[in-house]
């Protein structure tokens, strides 16, 4: 009999490692070729139950796709190396790139292939992922790691008085997150969406080649992966303009019984040149409080005069309007005269116009706040099954009456912010992926339900409802962050920018490698 007291312990150490890697072998050999153990990145590659599980599920909580190992990398070589073996592999599988994971039907997933947690990179080596420079052709930037958060961005930027000028309205998601999809909020209709606000790209494509791109340099690549649902490369650094950063804001809420007043008065601000810095929408149920997670702007007296209102109307309609300005002696003194002036013809209800002053962090930061209060109650972490959409301004009317006044309200379920403002489409560039309406002005729509008891199939059964709704009106819709279930549904959804869309894919992802949740090739 052995005695393992006498054993050297390096042999112990040596045995355990071996044993482990024989483990790692039997589990990948099911869905990957045995060989991935033989790279560099081997000992970052995770087959256990809790790796496995968290790749498996997004921010959504409706699907669960299983990848078959997660690779946690400490530089973006290690991402390299990985998409590398793929394409050059008999049997290439598929590879995903995940930020915060916050898709709602899988798109960030991969059945049987590998997960790229890409927020590891921001704990490994002493590279620093967020670095603000002059660029000689457009001043100051920043240059960000793909998988930097946005609140991280702003906080390393405005200690030099500067800041990205387009912005989401949840800042904890990742930059090549929002670039891959579009990246939007109120201050869209004047600045362009975050893909429209990027100087310069690292890209890895499906061929595992690092490429450095813009709009001169591999422009194809640069114009392909912006707006491009992760299907041309990972993008692992954006190289973003800088502005001088305001100090503060003056937010304002106006109140509407009448949908046609409230879309002309929005369409107004956002024709302004030298206007407001954001322009939002949103609806205000008699079956739903005032406030939401998305922020909680009205005081007590104000709900309760609120409250008062949807007993008689039923349905508020929302203009949320800010504008920036510095904390010098005259910014302090005009603000209120100017946003007097802005304000001044619109035709919301008679008194109910609510301003407040916050700090600029603070404002483009205030989701994070509910978001917290969720969490404390247990609430966030529920099924979201949201649905977000872009509708042309022909139609926003019907859109109304059909969907929110005859759908949302009259079944009464409810259960988040519904949103709805527009944007120009002159703020947009059409060489790149991402798909718009074809009208000069089109609405946002959000959707952003919260299944609290985890009936989340009466709420997407309620957004297929939706969607059905404007499929036999003929309402051109387009959904943003979309999920298709079929080849010719994404051909609809793509129009004439589908055979483009697939030429670049041939191009930098032949073996269809990338992104294999969003269910586009795959």
């Amino acid at each position: 009999m052995v005695n393992n007291s006498s054993l050297n312990p390096s042999f112990l150490i040596i045995l355990f490692i071996l044993s482990h890697l024989m483990s790692m072998a039997q589990k990948i050999s099911n869905f990957l070729p045995r060989e991935l153990l033989s790279l560099d990145i081997a000992n970052r590659l995770r087959l256990d139950a809790n790796a496995i599980e968290l790749a498996s599920r997004d921010f959504g909580k409706i699907v669960r796709i299983k990848p078959a190992a997660v690779l946690y990398p400490i530089s973006v070589e290690d991402i390299v190396e990985l998409v590398r073996f793929s394409y050059e592999s008999e049997t290439p599988f598929g590879v995903a790139g995940r930020g915060r994971g916050h898709s709602v039907k899988g798109q960030a997933m991969v059945h049987q292939g590998v997960v790229v947690e890409m927020t590891s990179l921001m704990h490994f080596g002493n590279e620093n992922r967020v670095r603000v420079l002059k660029d000689p052709d457009f001043g100051f930037c920043v240059d960000a790691g793909g998988e930097q958060l946005w609140v991280d961005v702003l906080k390393a930027t405005i200690q030099y008085g500067f800041a990205p000028i387009s912005w989401t309205d949840y800042l904890y998601l990742t930059v090549g997150g929002t670039l891959s999809n579009a990246g939007i909020s109120g201050q869209t209709f004047r600045y362009g969406p975050q893909i429209n606000n990027v100087i310069e790209l690292d890209v890895i494509t499906g061929k595992g080649e690092l490429v450095t791109c813009s709009k001169e340099k591999h422009s194809k690549l640069f114009y392909a992966v912006l707006g491009g649902l992760g299907q041309f490369g990972i993008i692992t650094r954006a190289r973003i303009p800088l502005y001088k950063a305001p100090k503060k804001v003056k937010w304002v809420r106006m109140l509407y019984h009448d949908f046609s007043a409230f879309t002309r008065d929005q369409e107004q601000l956002i024709s302004m040149n030298d206007g407001l810095n954001y322009v939002e929408g949103s609806l205000i149920m008699d079956n739903s409080p005032p406030n939401n997670w998305r922020s909680s702007f009205f005081s007590l007296n104000d709900q309760s005069r609120i409250n008062s209102l949807l007993a008689h109307h039923k349905i508020l309609y929302c203009l949320e309007a800010v504008k920036y300005y510095g904390d010098d002696h005259y910014s302090t003194n005009t603000i209120n005269e100017e946003v007097h002036v802005l304000l001044e013809d619109l035709s919301f209800i008679d008194g109910c116009i609510f301003k407040k002053d916050a700090s600029y962090i603070d404002f483009l930061n205030r989701v994070r706040i509910g978001e917290l209060k969720l969490q404390a109650q247990g609430l966030w972490d529920v099924p979201h099954p949201w649905l977000n959409l872009f509708v042309p301004k022909s139609r926003i009317m019907d859109f109304n009456e059909g969907v929110f006044v005859n759908i949302i309200h009259k079944q009464r379920k409810a259960t988040g912010p519904l949103l709805v403002y527009p944007m120009n489409r002159n703020k947009w560039d059409d060489r790149m992926s991402a798909v718009i309406p074809n009208e000069e002005i089109f609405y946002t729509i959000g959707l952003l339900h919260s299944s609290e008891d985890d009936d989340w199939e009466t709420l997407d059964n309620q957004n297929k409802e939706v969607l059905d709704f404007c499929k036999k009106t003929g309402i051109e819709v387009k959904e943003y962050i979309s999920t298709k279930s079929s080849k010719e549904e994404w051909i609809r959804h793509f129009g004439s920018k589908w055979e483009a869309f697939v030429e670049r894919k041939i191009q930098s992802d032949p073996k269809m490698i990338l992104s294999p949740g969003q269910k586009i090739f795959n």
